[in-house]
């Protein structure tokens, strides 16, 4: 049995609203290293997105969605550049819940740019797609051949602890990373329709209700493979990590989000020797 959205009545179709009261949300940031450290030093921010700058001993900033959610027609767009030797951290404050859709999707583009020596750690907590959501997320990496660059991003389909059973939906992610002009990395991602069904087909999801991608580039990634196998030691998610052309993949799945958010928080600290930011532990 399907459970529907709890974000409306059962049964009930979702009105279609006009785009002008779509929301519309800006983040453009440029960090560069100074004589205390990388910091901020160009900054936009609109439609109700906001980066904050807890104070710690590395740069991190945290996005914040004041609307407290993204649904249909919503649209995001961060564009963050790294100069040459900035270092950064960059997560959100909570989980980004995706609302259902009356039939557009909400559409997340992510441009990132690092310079040469740039580090940068993009770290978001999980994206929760509720019965019905339609999302649409592009990421698009330009870095130089000496730059540092951690992704780790979390999807979960479904609110389990509402025992709510994804339905009708979409899941549309596509990843793109250039090094030196040169494409290394694309991925493409589309489950559209019955999401719930394919993911318990033993070939695609074997049954999992969370999936999560990290994706290591570095000039040492390759030599560090056995360090991130170690770091998965003990994870009850199913787990694996593979190496090649300077990178380094590290892909989890589980039928319970609490199981792999675990196992990712675990793995991130061993693999980056060090705390994860602050919200994470919230």
């Amino acid at each position: 049995m399907l459970l529907d959205s709890q974000s409306e009545p059962a049964g009930a179709t979702p009105a279609a609203l006009p785009a002008y009261v779509r929301a519309s949300g800006v983040i453009q940031a440029r960090f560069a290293p100074t004589g205390r450290g990388t910091r901020v030093m160009a900054l936009r921010e609109a439609g109700g997105y906001r980066l904050k700058f807890p104070k710690a001993a590395a740069c991190e900033a945290v996005l914040i969605n004041t609307g407290g959610g993204m649904t249909g027609g919503d649209r995001l767009d961060v564009s963050l550049t790294l100069d040459a030797d900035a270092q950064a951290v960059i997560t959100t404050q909570s989980a980004e819940k995706i609302y259902r859709s009356d039939g557009a999707a909400a559409e997340i583009a992510v441009d990132i740019a690092i310079a040469e020596a740039g580090q940068l750690s993009w770290l978001p907590q999980e994206a929760i797609l509720f019965s019905g959501s339609r999302l649409r997320r592009r990421l698009r990496v330009a870095m130089a051949a000496s730059a540092r660059l951690t992704l780790a991003e979390t999807v979960v389909f479904g609110r389990v602890a509402a025992g709510e059973t994804l339905g009708e939906g979409l899941f549309d992610d596509r990843w793109e990373i250039r090094r030196d002009g040169r494409l290394v990395f694309a991925e493409a991602v589309r489950l559209d329709g019955a999401i719930a069904a394919t993911l318990a087909r033993p070939a695609l999801g074997g049954g999992a209700r969370a999936v999560a991608t990290v994706v290591h580039l570095a000039p040492d990634a390759e030599r560090r493979i056995e360090e991130a196998r170690a770091a998965l030691d003990g994870a009850q998610s199913d787990c694996g990590a593979s190496a090649w052309n300077g990178m380094l993949c590290v892909r989890l799945a589980a039928e319970a989000p609490a199981v792999l958010r675990a196992d990712m928080a675990a793995f991130l600290s061993r693999f980056q020797s060090g705390p994860l930011p602050r919200v994470w532990q919230c």
